[in-house]
């Protein structure tokens, strides 16, 4: 620790006893001296990497000490402070910091990429930015359950670019959610200064356009931070908001270890030194009398210890055997479905989309921790009106309409599943997920796989083409996902199989993709049954049975399959409609493909990369010696969907679907 002798930093201790005081101390002396740790442990190589927090550490011990323990902090890579107040286990920290089998990851990600509910953190991921989204659906919990809890989430100055805090204090600032918005302004993004960063004076400004209090505070003053928080965090439990809160500081070190610091300018770092947050702080409490050198002696060998304690004990740990069938298993919360029957026999004829709005009705009746969300989806019912008329049933809390921030409400699903709620978010059109892919394809699905946790969230996706919606409406983008651990994939072609897959879908505690075709909604309908039931998530349907030739198809293209199989009565046809994308029916599938010995793949998406490149490898690879034919593919062009009808109908795959069948057949 470098010396300083005199302090540059005025503390008001009024509220704090000489007690409390020193306990404040040793909370904000043990990071320092893990970090001294651990800068020379990685000089030795026995860690890889480090992302300094040195300098800043009064913000994330000062505000993890004002916060409740029961209340989510979300930190980021330089809050060493929030795990250690949080009195995280050093050995299992280190144990993390080393990819050992105790840490909180397994070994599948590093620092500070983790989270852990027995201390009631939730850790980022490496996009700057999702974890604030995440945050208003925690605070969106305690606000529905009036709980009386805070949240207190970090971004960097940096961070605070990105489209995520824009959304995220938008929402949090539309429906009043009691969030605490902490900006670590450390002045530099790795090499990037501030000026290059922004170009508004302070982030404090920024609370005026959200229409919320913002408060600027000395970063590097303890006992200011706790303060803060403290006079915040009780304001917002008694009347729920959010705050933004801009704490100066400075990074002393580099971005991480390696990146360095010969960017800065001469003589910044020694200035900012005189206000180490750490040492102005001990100088303070030897000038109160209550801090001696012997006491601060006492602490730092009693630290120190604990920590060579921990890191004997990291140390001892075996390195992580690899096991496949674990890391296949961990993708997901274990879920047994049991399929749910349909209390009578009782049907009615429903259209598709009066079908979708049913499963989704009971299943906000069966589910009251089920919350909604979308674009008009509350007094409006959505532009496809699936959820007319739920408002008056549910209410506000759980029906709720969203400003278009697909990232944030995404993310705000996230957070409600943290806090043991479920969450349904609506895409207003499949085409606008883009806005939400990170979120999606970063956070849902690689959650549970990298510490544990699930996200109950079902995204509800209407796509595909036929109704002239041109390129950003009209899109089949289910191959994004297809790619994606850690997901699953719905897309059913029955109103009968819409209702039931759609309440398994928000029964199953694991993020799933809910594509609904467009076309169908108002185009298909059949007897339904009325009573709330379940279909099987993962197994597909022998929607027609033949002997000459196997369809392997979904959605949209069930129907095509069926529409051009109809007119051509000579062939015999097994129809397989997958229904579920992800998990992959593969028995199924190659059971059919063994009993005719002619394939055709067909989807609405486009050939190249689409999900029917993968049903054809897997087909080839465990039905070869079955085929008596070349597998066909057929799908739509590789051009965006067109506007025109005629565009659009010659994009589509329905006539060459016929071409390739009877060419098939005439092999």
């Amino acid at each position: 620790m470098e010396t300083l002798t005199q302090r540059y930093i005025e503390y008001d201790r009024s509220d704090f006893s000489d007690e409390e005081l020193v306990n404040i101390y040793r909370a904000i002396l043990k990071p320092r001296l893990i970090e001294e740790k651990m800068l020379i442990l990685l000089r030795q190589g026995k860690i890889s990497k480090w992302f300094s927090g040195w300098g800043q550490e009064a913000i994330s011990v000062g505000t993890t000490y004002a916060m409740n323990s029961e209340e989510i902090m979300l930190p980021m890579h330089r809050n060493l402070g929030v795990f250690t107040t949080r009195n995280v286990p050093l050995n299992r920290l280190f144990s993390q910091f080393q990819g050992k089998m105790n840490g909180f990851t397994k070994g599948r990600d590093r620092s500070f990429h983790f989270g852990t509910m027995d201390y009631n953190i939730v850790g980022m991921i490496s996009h700057l930015g999702p974890q604030l989204g995440i945050a208003d659906g925690i605070a969106l919990s305690n606000l529905i359950k009036d709980n009386k809890e805070a949240t207190l989430v970090f971004t960097g100055d940096g961070g605070a670019s990105e489209g995520d805090f824009h959304e995220s204090l938008n929402v949090a600032s539309v429906w009043d959610l009691p969030v605490i918005f902490t900006i670590e302004n450390n002045q530099w993004g790795l090499s990037t200064p501030s000026n290059e960063q922004f170009n508004c004076k302070q982030f404090v400004d920024k609370g005026i356009g959200y229409g919320m209090d913002a408060y600027q505070i000395d970063g590097n003053n303890i006992l200011e931070v706790i303060s803060s928080v403290r006079q915040i965090s009780d304001s917002i439990r008694e009347r729920p908001r959010p705050f933004l809160l801009e704490c100066m500081t400075f990074r002393m070190r580099g971005h991480e270890e390696a990146s360095g610091t010969k960017y800065y300018p001469e003589g910044i770092q020694e200035e900012w030194n005189k206000k180490d947050p750490v040492r102005n702080f001990e100088l303070f409490l030897k000038e109160e009398g209550i801090l001696s050198d012997e006491k601060v002696e006492q602490f730092t060998k009693e630290i120190k210890t604990e920590i060579r304690d921990g890191l004997d004990k990291a140390y001892a740990e075996p390195n992580i055997e690899p096991d496949t069938n674990t890391e296949l298993k961990d993708l997901f919360r274990e879920h047994n479905q049991v399929v749910q029957a349909p209390g009578s026999e009782h049907k009615s004829e429903k259209r598709f989309v009066d079908a979708i709005s049913d499963g989704l009705r009971q299943s906000m009746e069966k589910y009251p921790e089920l919350v909604l969300m979308g674009q008009d989806i509350a007094d409006y019912g959505g532009v496809f009106k699936i959820t007319e008329g739920f408002l008056d049933q549910f209410g506000k809390d759980r029906v709720r309409n969203t400003p278009l921030c697909e990232s944030a409400i995404v993310g705000a699903g996230l957070g409600l599943s943290i806090k043991g709620m479920k969450a349904m978010v609506e895409m207003q059109f499949a085409d606008f997920v883009t806005c939400g892919f990170n979120q999606i394809v970063n956070n849902l699905a690689k959650i549970h796989w990298r510490w544990g946790q699930n996200a109950d969230v079902v995204v509800r996706m209407p796509t595909g083409a036929g109704v002239a919606a041109g390129p950003f409406h009209s899109q089949s983008n289910e191959a994004w996902f297809f790619h994606t651990p850690g997901l699953k994939i719905v897309y059913p072609a029955f109103p009968g199989d819409a209702k039931g897959l759609l309440a398994a879908a928000i029964e199953d505690p694991n993020p799933v993709i809910f594509f609904e075709h467009k076309y169908l909604y108002r185009s298909l309908k059949e007897e339904v049954h009325d009573d709330y039931y379940t279909t099987e998530i993962g197994k597909a349907r022998l929607v027609r049975d033949g002997t000459d030739l196997t369809v392997v198809t979904y959605g949209m293209g069930v129907h095509w399959a069926l529409e051009t199989l109809d007119d051509h009565s000579d062939i015999s046809a097994d129809i397989v409609d997958l229904r579920t994308l992800s998990p992959l029916d593969t028995e199924t599938i190659f059971n059919s493909v063994r009993k005719t010995g002619r394939v055709v793949v067909l989807h609405e998406d486009c050939e190249i990369g689409g999900i029917g490149a993968e049903l054809v490898t897997q087909i080839n690879e465990n039905c070869f010696e079955y085929l008596d034919a070349p597998i066909k593919r057929v799908a739509s062009l590789n051009t965006p969907v067109p506007f025109d009808a005629g565009l659009e109908q010659n994009f589509l795959p329905p006539q060459r679907f016929e071409e390739a069948v009877v060419e098939l057949m005439n092999y």
